[in-house]
């Protein structure tokens, strides 16, 4: 007799923290079509059917809570945020259910991850430690953690934490194959403006 099936426990995390200091602006708000930047990521992955979502907010917080649709996340706010998305991922594992068996990490400024992209991490995450994406060009977001790395995401520091933990557990990372190129993120006013084009936008009040 086949033993049941256990479901998996699967939390999205949307970081939304960004103090956007190279951009001059809160990139959270800036207009993506008809919506924000962060509310096109944040309908993304509520389209994944994630068990939990999390966000963390930081800069502009007020302003986000006011322009933003947060419904269905558990939000977190990051009062760190300066510090880099380390601090992010930190403040938002204390909102993580207990049940949790894999976390899904996404980047609130890149519009260009698909729901597809992230049923493909978890289908080829398997019971990995670490999955990446493997784009055409290298590799990018999202990730996704088991809950043995949780200890060690709370250990981070700075924005590259996360890339440095990849290093260190270079033998435990599994790559999935994405085709196309790492979705473009929106750092510096032409890292916006390539987003808008690539998406067939053109700046709107959102």
């Amino acid at each position: 007799m086949s033993s049941p099936q256990v479901e998996t426990f699967i939390t999205g995390l949307v970081l939304g923290a960004g103090g956007s200091t190279r951009l001059g602006r809160p990139k959270q708000l800036l207009p993506y079509g008809d919506r924000t930047l962060l509310e096109h990521t944040l309908d993304t992955a509520r389209q994944c059917g994630f068990d939990q979502l999390v966000v963390p907010i930081g800069g502009a917080a007020g302003e986000v809570r006011e322009r933003v649709d947060l419904s269905g996340a558990e939000v977190v706010v990051n009062y760190d945020y300066g510090k880099g998305c380390s601090s992010s991922i930190a403040a938002a594992l204390g909102a993580v259910d207990a049940r949790c068996d894999v976390l899904v990490l996404m980047l609130g400024d890149q519009p260009g991850v698909t729901p597809a992209i992230v049923r493909s991490l978890l289908d080829g995450h398997g019971k990995a430690p670490l999955a990446v994406c493997r784009y055409d060009d290298g590799r990018g977001h999202p990730f996704a953690f088991d809950r043995s790395i949780f200890p060690r995401l709370a250990d981070l520091h700075g924005d590259k934490g996360v890339w440095r933990l990849l290093d260190e557990c270079a033998d435990e990372v599994v790559e999935v194959r994405i085709a196309g190129n790492v979705p473009l993120d929106v750092d510096t006013p032409e890292d916006y403006e390539a987003v808008l084009a690539e998406a067939g936008f053109t700046e709107v009040t959102a």
